[in-house]
């Protein structure tokens, strides 16, 4: 599996999103997005870390980030994670995991103690030009965007 560190270019993707509309990445050229991928919509951590984008948004958007959360998710579970959790930020569909495992979010992963297959919780922002400023992998799902703004020196 291979990592994306900072200068490498993003992988560019297009993908539904929760109301079945084209997401893609090279749309953003001009402005910095965070792209972060998580494991299931509605679950306990994917909703604090998507309910914690969305308290965040304005002031990020401020700051010139977009957000978009990537998952297996079909567009229409995101539909109902959205309306269940009022979230305002982008949430894309990878449902075959191609995007995923361009980004190096699927693989070999420890869950509990064993090693297994599957979504690795994983954060990039990419800047203007398309490119990796910050590549965080296996982040937590509680107090990552508090500590990404941080990262980027942005008031918390």
């Amino acid at each position: 599996m291979t990592r994306l560190e900072p200068g490498d270019v993003a992988p560019d993707f297009t993908l539904p999103d929760d109301t079945g509309a084209e997401v893609s990445l090279s749309s953003f050229r001009g402005r910095k997005v965070i792209v972060y991928f998580y494991p299931a919509a509605m679950t306990p951590g994917c909703t604090k870390q998507a309910c914690d984008f969305t308290d965040s948004i304005d002031s990020l958007k401020a700051a010139g980030y977009e957000v978009v959360g990537v998952s297996k998710d079909k567009p229409a579970k995101l539909a109902k994670f959205r309306e269940r959790d009022g979230l305002t930020i982008t949430l894309a569909s990878d449902e075959d995991l191609a995007v995923h495992q361009a980004y190096g979010a699927y693989g070999e992963k420890k869950l509990y103690g064993k090693v297994v297959e599957g979504v690795i919780r994983s954060t990039f922002v990419v800047d203007e030009e398309g490119k990796i400023e910050v590549a965080q992998y296996n982040v937590k799902a509680t107090g990552h965007v508090a500590k990404l703004r941080r990262d980027l020196n942005l008031a918390v």
